[in-house]
């Protein structure tokens, strides 16, 4: 019956407590396989100025965008085709790896690549899982699509998994997997 005891400098909120508390908590089930029932987590606050570390009193820093709304937040840019928006997300390392091998490293070349395929597509999103490692995160985003094919018929319910690797808050790579190609074949 793990007790985890974590002090944080007080100052943030409410929310960003609770979210710690439950990493610590799916982590702690992880690492030694434990029901999240027998792990408590204690968050103790420590005031500013009850605290330094290399000779100099320390403020709390600012959570960062959670990967989840980060993605969401992209992906619904994307399909509105707000370009510049949803490049704020990305890092500027940014590729997408799409079926068959492609690599596009500019949200203009793959949405010009995208016009060859089809003239509209929609995620719905049924979710979103996330994964860390150090200061990095997977985010794993499935649901299905839907969309208009370049000869005015429409496709639904066309699986897709986007896997996203996030550092600092950006974007740095999408991978698509999705049944279009079956899709279309079928049509």
């Amino acid at each position: 019956m793990p007790q985890i005891n974590c002090q944080l400098l007080t100052g943030y909120d409410k929310k960003t407590k609770k979210l710690l508390a439950e990493r610590i908590t799916d982590a702690t089930c992880s690492a030694i396989g434990t029901n999240p029932a027998l792990i408590t987590v204690a968050i103790s606050e420590i005031l500013p100025e009850n605290y330094m570390r290399d000779r100099s009193q320390k403020q709390p820093s600012k959570s960062p965008p959670l990967a989840d709304k980060i993605i969401s937040k992209y992906l619904k840019a994307m399909e509105e085709r707000d370009i510049q928006l949803a490049k704020s997300f990305l890092n500027s390392e940014f590729l997408i790896k799409c079926p068959g091998g492609l690599i596009f490293y500019s949200l203009e070349d793959f949405i010009e690549w995208a016009k060859t395929r089809y003239k509209s597509i929609m995620k719905d999103i049924e979710t979103i899982d996330l994964s860390f490692n150090g200061a990095e995160t997977f985010v794993y985003c499935h649901g299905t699509l839907k969309g208009e094919w370049l000869d005015g018929s429409s496709f639904v319910n066309v699986r897709f998994i986007d896997k996203f690797h996030i550092r600092e808050s950006r974007i740095v790579q999408q991978e698509i997997w999705n049944d279009l190609n079956v899709e279309k074949n079928l049509k």
